[in-house]
């Protein structure tokens, strides 16, 4: 069937309405931490869902659903461990970062050990996040070539995806630019209940479709095997088992979530510790039953497409959901979906820019200009979202020219580097012993075991980030010893931004 007229017209309502709405929300900041922590006004429940929106991406939509196509619910499995990986960070990495006047998690790290690591920790970040935000902008094209296929069969696919990711961008950055924070928090909230709304309509169409409603479609989807979720072998190669999907899981989320700038920055907009906890905590429920929901979707159109062949075979599973929207939706609400899907891109892509260029001013800009005026860094902060859209817009771009092989790497990476730098969090919050010098060893140590385990191996994702933190922090806590360096039992008490 395809997309309309009308249901283009939903998709360009809805982006120039939440455009809007996010200019509507912005006043003017006169400092760099009004900027970049909302002054700390920002109640927990709206900072809990503006964490979801963060850290749910175009992939993760289009994606999970055909994880559950393929095989069934083992996914969740690994969620679980991102509900246990969230409690870790409440106790041990919270605390420190509401001891003093931070803007970004890597201050901590200068407080504990150094500026060296600081800009060690900070580089890698930048480096890790580009690269992966790159891809996560590229799969806003994917979506967007599949519901405009129709409607632009006269453009190439370089011009139809240029233009795609770049009306995107444009937009994200129109409310970004000026608002700081709070602008990006309250447009998360409601880009989070756009793409959630359309998802469940999304599943009730789904279900309407199946010969016998709900209640078919729920026990065929059973008698297949969708609706398992444990999965206690001890077979190391295994992507998804319990024991894979719980440690992994938890150490992936410790490591995303308590050390990543992209979460971390919203933690540190809390009013205080407790809230930043409670905004945590709260997310990994609505993260499981979101998840949950995605899961469901893909379990059913595998009874529908079961029932009812697709014209034509799908050539991934990523092309699933949207496909279905594109051809089995009505009118309209179409557009609608797609428009929550392209919710998710914007949310994504805000919180992208904002740790970036947060990252790049506090972490490294201020700290080589102490004297320079707050208006001079206000000014700079803006100009560096700018600038790292312009970088992801032509990351986006190389990622499309280079093909699924890229893609692939680009997703990877995050995993890779997270290891380390858990690794090294954990040096400084649970030893007083580790040195500078010993860390950065042992920083290095771990991201080199990544890579040679995500090139080399068959070993899963999902265990790379408990063996590369492990690593780091066993060589990084023996490499302070040989090298005879310690560290002051009491840490200082401020960091120079």
């Amino acid at each position: 069937m395809g997309l309309n007229g009308y249901d283009v017209a939903v998709i360009v309502l809805y982006l120039a309405c939440v455009t809007a709405f996010g200019m509507h929300f912005k006043k003017k900041q006169s400092t760099i931490k009004g900027y970049f922590l909302a002054e700390k006004t920002i109640p927990w429940w709206a900072i809990s869902l503006s964490i979801v929106a963060a850290e749910t991406s175009t992939l993760t939509i289009i994606s999970v659903p055909g994880m559950a196509y393929e095989q069934d619910f083992r996914f969740l499995q690994l969620v679980i461990g991102y509900m246990i990986g969230r409690v870790v960070i409440s106790l041990l990495l919270i605390p420190h970062y509401f001891r003093g006047d931070l803007v970004t998690a890597y201050q901590l790290i200068e407080r504990r050990f150094g500026q060296r690591l600081r800009s060690l920790t900070a580089g890698l970040f930048l480096l890790t996040r580009a690269a992966a935000d790159g891809v996560r902008v590229f799969a806003i094209a994917i979506v967007v070539g599949i519901a405009l296929s129709g409607l632009l069969h006269g453009y190439s696919d370089l011009g139809r995806d240029v233009t795609a990711i770049a009306i995107v961008i444009i937009l994200t950055l129109l409310y970004t630019f000026k608002g700081g924070m709070a602008t990006v928090i309250w447009t998360d909230v409601v880009q989070l209940s756009v793409y959630l709304t359309g998802t469940v309509i999304g599943l009730f169409t789904i279900a309407h479709l199946v010969p016998g409603g709900w209640h078919a479609a729920y026990a065929m989807a059973a008698a297949a095997g969708k609706f398992h979720v444990f999965y206690f072998g001890w077979n190391f190669y295994a992507k998804y088992t319990f024991w894979s999907g719980v440690i992994g899981g938890a150490f992936l989320t410790t490591a995303s979530h308590g050390t990543d700038q992209l979460i971390v920055m919203r933690l540190l907009a809390s009013r205080s510790e407790r809230y930043a906890k409670m905004a945590l905590v709260a997310s990994g429920v609505l993260v499981f039953f979101q998840f949950a929901l995605f899961l469901m979707i893909g379990a059913l159109l595998f009874v529908m497409y079961k029932l009812i062949a697709p014209a034509v075979a799908f050539a991934r599973p990523d092309a699933i959901y949207p496909t279905f929207v594109v051809t089995r939706m009505p009118h309209g609400i179409s557009g609608l979906l797609i428009s929550a899907i392209l919710a998710a891109a914007m949310s994504n892509l805000s919180a992208s820019l904002y740790s970036l260029s947060s990252t790049t001013i506090i972490d490294f800009y201020s700290r080589f200009n102490p004297g320079v005026t707050e208006k001079r860094k206000m000014f700079l902060s803006r100009m560096a979202t700018i600038g790292w859209g312009i970088v992801l817009f032509g990351l986006a771009i190389v990622v499309r020219q280079s093909g699924q092989k890229v893609l692939e790497i680009g997703l990877s990476i995050a995993s890779v580097a997270y290891g380390s730098l858990l690794g090294v969090f954990m040096l400084g919050v649970l030893t007083r012993r580790a040195s500078e010098s010993g860390a950065m060893v042992g920083m290095v140590c771990g991201f080199i075991l990544n890579i040679f385990l995500w090139q080399f191996t068959g070993v899963p994702y999902t265990w790379y980030v408990p063996l590369g933190s492990i690593v780091t922090f066993t060589i990084g806590y023996g490499a302070s010893f040989f090298l005879r360096r310690t560290m002051p039992v009491e840490p200082v008490a401020e960091v120079r931004a």
